[in-house]
């Protein structure tokens, strides 16, 4: 008789009712994530949205500890027996938007909006800090919940990371995981991918400067406008030229202002945009050539070009096994038909990338499109009509217990 010489693993059982107990949480989970809907807040100072989650977590097995540079919380669940550490993050900041969705908990923040589902990330975090204390003797190690401020381009992991997040259980956290909503994604869905996911995102600023003249006589003077118009082809050009195509780089002109009047040549022009890389090495090589084009182009004309650029978050890139681990775990908790690997990365950013540089881990999406509703054509993150469907919460607090417990196994 023969036969495989290693058999198929089998389900955990800790897991299998693991959807089951999220979606008891839901009313919790869905009245934390409205309040701080209403509610929101910009940055790194968020003391109300600090204070809800303190309030939600309160009665539970956990050592909760407040941010000294941030408004952020860290809360360590220490198992039943020994073990190394996990980390679960939540980010919790807003954006500064007018919400415009028409539902009953719209932010009542005149110009603040949480547009990108922080609020659902919080929730979905604090009720999974519920659903493993009922699992506290389960778990060999630690599990580190990270609720952190400022990611909307404040760098707040950076500031946690600095505050000591990474070691509150009092060993470096070995494994971690982001969820993020996704408004264009079926509702439930969890998708990622190993490697890059998100891309760098660095600004940049130009300067040309020549000196002004009447308009209608150029001759006297050095113009600066067309040295600047021909900048926004010559970068297209310098993406194409010197970028390999297999390691992506993005550089997009998004704003240009010059001159006070139709019959004076300024004396400068200004330009900004972005830009988006997938690594280390392309990153280092756009910062290396934007600011020679720029100067070669600008001599050209006559003009002298100052170019800054302000370096902003890295690429986030997932570790191969823990982001393989993570589509197996959504597989078994979830259902084979609420997973799929994600194609390609996006060119968005993503400050967990910090915490990607130091541990292994994942950075994954959590579809939330309203049911009914076409994906493709569905108000997307950062618009003020996003809309997120709280059903897909569950699944969200199950995939962060299922990595913790998966993680933690006795």
């Amino acid at each position: 008789m023969t036969g495989p010489t290693e058999l198929p693993s089998l389900p955990d059982a800790r897991l299998a009712g693991l959807l089951e107990e999220a979606r008891a949480l839901q009313p919790r989970t869905v009245a934390l994530r409205r309040e701080l809907h209403q509610h929101p807040e910009l940055g790194l100072t968020l003391p109300r949205t600090q204070e809800a989650v303190v309030a939600e977590l309160e009665g539970l097995p956990l050592e909760i500890t407040r941010g000294t540079t941030t408004t952020s919380v860290t809360a360590v669940l220490r198992g039943g027996k020994p073990g190394p550490a996990v980390l679960l993050r939540g980010d919790m900041d807003a954006l500064p938007l007018t919400e415009d969705t028409g539902v009953e908990f719209a932010s009542d923040v005149p110009g603040v909006m949480h547009a990108c589902g922080h609020d659902t990330h919080v929730a979905m975090l604090a009720s999974a800090a519920r659903l493993l204390s009922s699992h506290v003797e389960e778990l060999a190690g630690s599990v580190v919940f990270m609720f952190q401020p400022g990611e909307e381009g404040h760098h707040g992991a950076r500031h946690m990371i600095h505050e000591g997040v990474l070691d509150a259980a009092g060993t470096r956290v070995e494994r971690a995981l982001a969820l993020h909503v996704h408004a264009n994604l079926p509702s439930g869905l969890v998708t990622t991918r190993t490697g890059p996911v998100m891309a760098a995102a660095d600004t940049f600023d130009i300067r040309v400067v020549g000196s002004g003249g009447h308009a209608s006589m150029p001759y006297n003077a050095v113009d600066p406008i067309p040295a600047a118009a021909e900048l926004v082809g010559a970068l297209q050009t310098m993406v194409t030229r010197r970028i390999d195509v297999f390691d992506p780089a993005v550089v997009s002109v998004t704003r240009i202002a010059a001159g006070t009047t139709s019959n004076v040549i300024p004396e400068s022009a200004e330009l900004s945009g972005t830009i988006r890389t997938m690594s280390a090495r392309t990153r280092a090589l756009v910062h290396e050539e934007l600011p020679k084009v720029c100067e070669n182009v600008g001599a050209a004309h006559g003009c002298q070009v100052l170019t800054d650029i302000e370096p902003g978050y890295p690429p986030t890139v997932n570790s191969p096994e823990q982001a393989a681990r993570v589509l197996q775990l959504a597989a078994e908790v979830l259902g084979a038909d609420n997973v799929e690997p994600m194609p390609a990365p996006i060119m968005g950013a993503e400050d967990f990338s910090y915490v990607l540089q130091r541990v292994p881990g994942a950075f994954a999406f959590l579809g939330t499109c309203p049911s009914g509703t076409d994906p493709a054509q569905a108000a997307a993150n950062h618009s003020n009509r996003v809309h997120y469907d709280e059903a897909a919460l569950a699944n969200g607090v199950a995939m962060y217990a299922a990595f913790a417990l998966d993680a933690l196994r006795g």
